[in-house]
């Protein structure tokens, strides 16, 4: 047996096995939790009140609510067909292979970004107990946290499920935390060494809640959102899911109090201690009210939070990404290597490159002008994120259309789904005007068309080829049985 045929052998073999079903329901729910608290909220929260101040609160709260939709719609269609990995299976089978390729890349290319922006941020956190001048030790130390969620994604999805467990419960607890500690100073009346007591009126008598006016209020949309980037991780761990007809809705429909509990209620008690218009926008509220209050080592602690924080975010972005191109391989939209699973049922290809990108972020130069870099990735991030969702429920909209039977019957209907998908795309559609009224935020706006620009040529490679696989998988779902993943059709100019 020569050498390439071998090898040929070995990668058949790991296309036949598929993604392991490995997470239960606690993994799920904490996902989902981890999904709906994005570092935005620690890191981002104080220039979001800077920017509307107490009004704030109802950003927040519009924004979880138009998502929630989203979530019930993903959640309706992937329980509509088990065999559906992600919502980029759903997409390309409902709207077509364009579909499936343009979400798929984009949302690979959505954690990247998230994940370099990250990259420096983890940097940044550790240089805090390091000091500038050995910033080289603190990208060593972010290599190296890098390097061990990479070792604990390629030993089982229920390793990833653990981490990302225990990493929700450490934001868990800092939220709760925030909440009792702010609480208790608004009942025992304290009073900062400014001599401002903390009260329940500083959300209403330092200019009303809607201190900065309307202009305000729609600014607050531009940071806000980018919060609740990774609200549709749970939607990536479809095919992983222990019993996905029970734990997928218990984690979305939990999502309304969740967001109600770790944003309205954690930055109403922020502004109840510290008035919006004394916070620092470039310092997280979170560290401010823990040091404030008086708590040794409280500074220390919390970044060490924001920091884990951080972490959460990247391993979220290196579990879905890979997952995205496992996907995208499958139906012939990505090289071929993507489709091979290591013996316990793990994309490594997508893992171990997903890292290596990520960690390019290394080779930013860290200028005066790093925060308004910052700035743009988060735009960046926020718009590509919104087509993700809108591809989500314009796949809805078709799907009730096409067959209304399924959706009449469905176990878990999408709430109102006769008019809110176009609520919520016409708010969509309001955040990209909203993104306009920031240089930095419109730049980032003025740049994504180049992203699509480079997602059409590479469709206009592998539209033959990715078509002809997709006419496969449904020829083999129409005899009964799924297609061989490593026999679908090949053509000249696509991805083999």
């Amino acid at each position: 047996m020569t050498e390439a045929t071998g090898r040929e052998d070995v990668i058949e073999a790991a296309e036949e096995r598929n993604l392991q079903r490995s997470l239960s329901n606690r993994h799920i729910q904490l996902i989902a939790l981890g999904g709906a608290i994005g570092t935005g909220l620690f890191l981002g929260s104080g220039e979001t009140i800077s920017k509307a101040g107490p009004s704030i609160l109802f950003v927040y709260a519009v924004i979880g609510f138009m998502l929630y939709f989203v979530m019930r719609a993903m959640g309706e269609l992937l329980l509509h067909k088990l065999e559906y990995r992600s919502f980029q299976d759903f997409a390309a089978d409902i709207l077509g292979p364009w579909a499936g390729f343009f979400v798929g890349w984009t949302y690979w290319f959505s954690w990247v970004v998230i994940g370099m922006a990250d990259v420096v941020a983890i940097t940044g956190y550790w240089e805090y107990w390091l000091g500038e001048d050995w910033r080289w030790l603190a990208m060593v130390l972010t290599t190296a946290v890098m390097l061990a969620l990479l070792v604990m994604n390629l030993a089982s999805v229920k390793l990833f499920g653990e981490i990302e467990f225990w990493f929700a419960i450490v934001k868990l607890v800092a939220i709760v935390a925030l909440v009792g500690v702010a609480s208790f100073m608004v009942i025992v009346g304290f009073t900062s060494p400014d001599g401002t007591t903390a009260s329940v009126s500083h959300l209403w008598s330092h200019g009303g809640i809607f201190p900065t006016k309307f202009a305000g209020f729609v600014n607050g949309f531009q940071l806000a959102v980018f919060a609740f980037v990774g609200i549709e991780l749970v939607g990536t761990t479809a095919a992983e899911t222990a019993n996905p007809r029970l734990t997928l809705p218990r984690a979305i429909n939990a999502i309304p109090v969740r967001i109600l509990l770790f944003y309205v209620v954690a930055l109403a008690a922020i502004m109840c201690v510290t008035p919006w218009n004394e916070i620092n926008p470039k310092i997280s509220p979170f560290v401010s009210l823990f040091g404030l209050a008086g708590l040794a080592g409280a500074a220390g602690i919390m970044n060490a939070v924001i920091l884990s924080s951080a972490s959460s975010s990247c391993n979220s972005g290196i579990y879905s990404t890979s997952r995205m191109l496992f996907g995208l391989a499958h139906k012939r939209m990505a090289p071929g290597g993507f489709r091979e699973l290591t013996r316990v049922g793990v994309p490594w290809r997508g893992l171990v490159v997903t890292v290596c990108v990520i960690c390019s972020a290394h080779f930013l130069t860290l200028s005066s002008g790093l925060q308004s870099a910052f700035k743009i990735v988060v735009a960046l991030a926020s718009v590509l994120f919104l087509f993700v969702w809108s591809i989500i429920l314009v796949c809805h909209v078709v799907y009730r259309r096409r067959d209304p039977k399924a959706h009449a019957t469905s176990e878990y209907k999408m709430p109102g789904s006769t008019v809110m998908p176009w609520v919520v795309l016409a708010f969509f559609v309001f955040i990209l005007v909203a993104l306009t009224r920031d240089r930095d935020t419109l730049t980032a706006l003025a740049v994504t068309p180049l992203w699509f620009g480079v997602l059409g040529l590479g469709w206009w490679r592998v539209r033959g080829v990715a078509r002809a696989a997709a006419e496969t998988y449904s020829a083999g779902e129409e005899a009964g049985k799924q297609p061989d993943a490593g026999k679908q059709p090949d053509s000249e100019g696509g991805w083999s």
